[in-house]
């Protein structure tokens, strides 16, 4: 989920834990997150108040898990290989912006969100 602030304000990281990880002070909504975290996952985060995202319109899980849903497909491409064709779509996300919108294997689409392809009519 990118430019989504999940930790709270700045002045979380509470110690050093050898050369390359740190402790952060989460809240008790996080409880059930590891606390100590890698400095490669650790981004600064310039705040922005409607990049925010409730828990509870995410419909977040006991084990702080989520289902995407597809909202709408918003590009066809078709990458040509050396044998065969691979067609992909760019797929709109539920609560995200259409800047982080992912290319994904249409076969694969088609078969877990059907609603996001029109049906095709046959030829009698």
């Amino acid at each position: 989920m990118k430019g989504v602030m999940r930790f709270g304000k700045k002045g979380k990281i509470l110690r050093r834990v050898g050369k390359v990880a740190y402790v952060l002070d989460l809240s008790t909504e996080f409880a059930s997150v590891h606390s100590i975290f890698h400095v490669s996952m650790l981004k600064k985060y310039v705040g922005d108040p409607t990049s925010v995202v409730s828990l509870e319109d995410l419909g977040v899980k006991e084990n702080l898990s989520y289902e995407e849903i597809s909202i709408e497909i918003l590009d066809r491409q078709v990458k040509k290989l050396r044998n065969k064709e691979i067609a992909s779509v760019k797929v709109l996300w539920r609560n995200h912006l259409v800047e982080g919108a992912t290319w994904k294997a249409e076969a694969d689409m088609m078969s877990r969100y059907p609603h996001c392809f029109p049906s095709t009519p046959t030829l009698d």
